[in-house]
């Protein structure tokens, strides 16, 4: 977890469930859906928000990704980020390129598999963060997660099955996508690393939160993602 994005994403499936229903769901029904485990796409979470809402005329899914992007982007995704004025604005980095910099000089190889579109993933770590082409697959790019491909298919192209492949992720989803890449390939190592996402940091319902991801089969849940490198370093010792 590289940002927060209580003030973009969640929001927007906040703003775009409001703007079909005149109902705003509550942070508490978001992590709800998302401890699920099968909700990892904003805009199929928003549709369900939707649903379980007893919503009647539920929208054509094309009409809600329009109107959901128009929330997040607030202009054209494949365009020119600095025309960007959506929710996108507001999502806090959570590192800085130091982290990358001391995995890479504690050899270790590492990359993303990330449930936002393209456009929106190469912003935060191309722009954002200044990495240069880091490995990535996108929305788009692979079958959502907790679906093992994507993450799969960057664990080959980092290191071959001799190694252990650790991955991090804030929701159920993250968790089960290891559970289920061990289940794929039995004979290489995969590490689960959980972090609550940050609304839920201060939150007496954090406890809670880290408990679900542990009962996903998170093996080490950790305080922050700059603590990853010191937790991967105990895990592989």
């Amino acid at each position: 977890m590289i940002r927060d994005v209580g003030g973009s994403y969640r929001k927007a499936i906040v703003e775009t469930v409001h703007h079909y229903s005149g109902q705003r769901p509550s942070p508490e029904s978001i992590d709800a859906l998302k401890a699920e485990g099968c909700w990892n796409n904003d805009w199929e979470a928003s549709l369900e928000l939707l649903r379980r809402q007893g919503h009647q005329d539920l929208p054509a899914f094309e009409a809600l990704v329009e109107v959901f992007n128009g929330f997040y982007f607030g202009g054209d995704p494949e365009g020119d980020p600095a025309a960007w004025s959506g929710f996108i604005r507001n999502e806090p980095l959570l590192v800085d390129g130091a982290l990358f910099a001391a995995l890479s000089a504690a050899d270790v190889a590492w990359g993303f598999v990330s449930g936002a579109e393209p456009p929106s993933a190469r912003f935060v770590l191309q722009t954002r963060l200044g990495l240069e082409q880091p490995p990535l697959i996108a929305m788009g790019e692979a079958p959502d997660k907790p679906d093992p491909s994507g993450f799969l298919q960057l664990a080959s192209a980092l290191a071959p099955p001799s190694v252990p492949v650790a991955y991090l992720g804030d929701t159920v989803a993250d968790v089960t996508t290891v559970v289920r890449a061990r289940q794929a390939r039995p004979n290489q190592r995969f590490i689960s690393f959980a972090v609550a996402p940050p609304h839920l940091q201060s939150s007496p319902r954090r406890t809670a939160y880290e408990e679900q991801l542990r009962a996903a089969g998170a093996d080490v849940v950790i305080p922050g993602t700059t603590a990853v490198l010191a937790a991967l370093e105990q895990a592989i010792a």
